[in-house]
């Protein structure tokens, strides 16, 4: 049976990690598909108000977003410059 070294348990936790940081693009994508149905109800309710609830819909869109986004600068950190393999060779060498 052949033992895991510290490197390749770092890499394997990075990938779960990794995974589990784009799990964070779902909360954005079910709130984003939930603010376009509510603003094309309230332009189907008032047209004459169009332009203010595009404004507002599209800036909640936006602040909402940064979580996907967040959870993916966090995973692509994790794959490809992973601070942690640099720790752990100080540590052992």
């Amino acid at each position: 049976m052949e033992q895991i070294d510290g490197r390749a348990l770092i890499l394997a936790c990075s990938a779960i990690g990794a995974g589990l940081a784009m799990i964070a693009g779902i909360g954005p994508g079910i709130g984003q598909g939930f603010a376009a149905g509510k603003g094309a109800e309230a332009v189907g309710r008032q047209p004459g108000a169009q332009s203010d609830i595009i404004r507002t819909m599209l800036l909640g869109a936006a602040v909402a977003e940064t979580t996907g986004i967040y959870g993916l600068i966090v995973a692509i950190i994790l794959l490809f410059a992973n601070p942690l393999i640099a720790k752990y060779v100080s540590l052992i060498g």
